[in-house]
């Protein structure tokens, strides 16, 4: 472990000290790396960078509560130190503290006097909350501080993008690169924004950077997407699918993706039972919405159709019931839930979960009586859901296989969803969340109702119609006037949900039908 900018916090002068707690975690010796910081703040209570470090340090041994307790501890010091907040708010992030970060962001204000590095964090950490409209304004900031910082620059784009301001958007991408043509992600970025045309476009641009010497793999992976993405909407499919196996490859090659580990995630979770008991939530409590399925099936149409009802707060991709599951468990673990999370489940007491998760979410709500929570990826926890929140509405999007995984594959998500760059892994993990939602079905029956995308496409007001009466909700016409939704999109389906209900005579992935053979095939076998 380093300090930020090369240095130690001022406060503490034992420097052999510091330097052995650095060692001993470099060489993942975590219970004696928590033992030397420890020390440490025994000489210096309240340190807030010790306790940002054992903070991490639990995280790493598994231990969810002690780590959560060391990140509050040093929100609760009151720091305004921008090098401690850089590490402290993404910690913060990891237990889903939304108070406790927006109260640290608040306290290292007002806007003008933050640094420009502090006001890139914070909009970066309120856009993970969901929060586009307020991660804007300390962007803008920035902006007015340095118009030219191509890392302010990009950072707005995704931030605009979010907002649906497309125009504003291309315009910081165009600017980031001027000043910054080596910097791969603009490419991507801006590839996205709008289909491009034979008299308008950045293909050969894009070309040039992916010859420039000493790309990385990250590198080539957005910029081998954004070139599929241009060759695409110009109808070079030949071209284009040659991009996309580019950008696969290398984004694959930086995963440590283990299909056998997800094979087992997937057995434990389909052996789960629900336990017999009562319990139901207050009549006091709001009714969430979970939308699930697998990422690009539809699952942010669905919400921002559902943000259309007077009574429904939209509050996008939520990790907090992750969260409160780590917490009943007491295990930190990467990504939405692993094996030993699965199989504890199984004897927790699961209201514990409900309890939290409600509670974490309220400050959200401004009244509202229903809430939706569309992470596509709960389809793994729905059976900790169903038996955590009794009252819970779970609507779960179908979508046509090929499409859905298609569209997965042309899709560069960040360090989630790994299976997604190798035809055979896609195949092979789209037919295993298959076989679990079956098994939820039959495990929690008429707790879950089935969305189709292509049907709600054709005959929206009919399934929104089937989706109220499922959710308690009356009908109400604004839910199909997605046009007229200003609520900022935090998602990857952000640009194409601004153009509203979409329907196609062929499915995009007809023109590589040639090249998918091995992933039909998988999902037919």
């Amino acid at each position: 472990m380093t300090f930020p900018y090369g240095r130690r916090p001022a406060a503490v002068s034992h420097r052999e000290s510091w330097a052995a707690a650095e060692a001993l975690a470099a060489r993942h010796d975590w219970d004696g790396a928590i033992a030397a910081y420890e020390s440490i703040l025994a000489q210096v209570p309240d340190e807030p960078y010790t306790l940002v470090q054992l903070s991490y340090m639990y995280s790493l041994r598994g231990s969810y509560r002690r780590a959560e307790g060391f990140a509050l501890a040093a929100a609760r010091t009151g720091t305004t130190d921008e090098r401690v907040l850089a590490e402290l708010l993404p910690r913060l992030r990891s237990f889903n503290r939304s108070t406790e970060i927006l109260a640290c962001i608040e306290r290292a204000g007002p806007l003008a006097r933050m640094p420009i590095p502090l006001l890139i964090a914070a909009g970066a950490q309120l856009s993970y909350l969901n929060l586009p409209e307020l991660a804007i304004a300390f962007l803008d900031e920035a902006y007015r501080a340095d118009p030219n910082y191509p890392t302010t620059l990009l950072a707005r784009t995704q931030i605009l993008t979010y907002l649906g301001r497309f125009d504003d958007a291309e315009q910081d991408a165009e600017r980031a690169l001027r000043r910054a043509p080596e910097i791969a992600q603009g490419y991507w970025l801006r590839a996205g924004l709008r289909r491009q045309s034979a008299e308008r476009n950045h293909v050969d641009a894009i070309r040039r950077e992916l010859a420039r010497p000493g790309r990385s793999a990250d590198d080539i992976a957005l910029l081998s997407f954004a070139l599929h993405k241009e060759l695409d909407d110009l109808q070079r499919y030949d071209e284009a699918w040659q991009a996309l196996m580019q950008g696969c490859r290398a984004k694959r090659s930086r995963l440590n993706y283990d299909a056998r580990k997800q094979r087992q995630l997937f057995d434990v979770l389909s052996t789960f039972e629900p336990a017999d008991t009562s319990r139901d939530d207050t009549d006091a409590d709001p009714t969430p919405i979970f939308i699930v399925g697998m990422h690009r099936s539809g699952t942010t149409l669905l919400e921002q159709m559902l943000a259309g009802h007077p009574e429904v707060a939209a509050l996008g991709e939520l990790y907090d019931f992750t969260s409160a599951m780590r917490y009943t468990m007491d295990h930190h673990c990467k990504g939405v839930i692993d094996v030993t999370l699965a199989e504890g489940a199984r004897r927790a007491d699961l209201s514990l979960a409900g309890r939290r998760y409600l509670d974490g979410v309220q400050w959200r709500l401004g009244g509202s009586r229903y809430f939706t929570d569309k992470l596509p990826s709960n389809f793994l926890n729905l059976g900790f859901i169903a038996q955590a929140l009794p009252r819970a509405k779970i609507l779960h999007m179908v979508r046509d296989p090929v499409e859905t995984c298609f569209s997965n594959l042309r899709e560069l998500f960040s360090d989630a969803n790994p299976y997604s760059y190798d035809l055979g892994e896609l195949a092979d993990y789209y037919n295993r969340y298959a076989g679990l939602m079956k098994h939820w079905h039959a495990c929690f029956a008429g707790r879950i109702l089935d969305v189709d995308y292509a049907r709600l496409l054709t005959e929206p007001e009919v399934q929104l119609r089937r989706v109220a009466e499922f959710c308690g909700l009356s009908f109400d016409p604004a839910m199909l006037e997605i046009g007229s939704r200003r609520r900022g999109v935090v998602t990857a389906s952000a640009v194409q949900v601004r153009s509203g209900v979409v329907t196609r005579d062929l499915p995009k992935w007809a023109p590589y039908e040639r090249w998918l053979a091995p992933l039909i095939d998988g999902l037919n076998g």
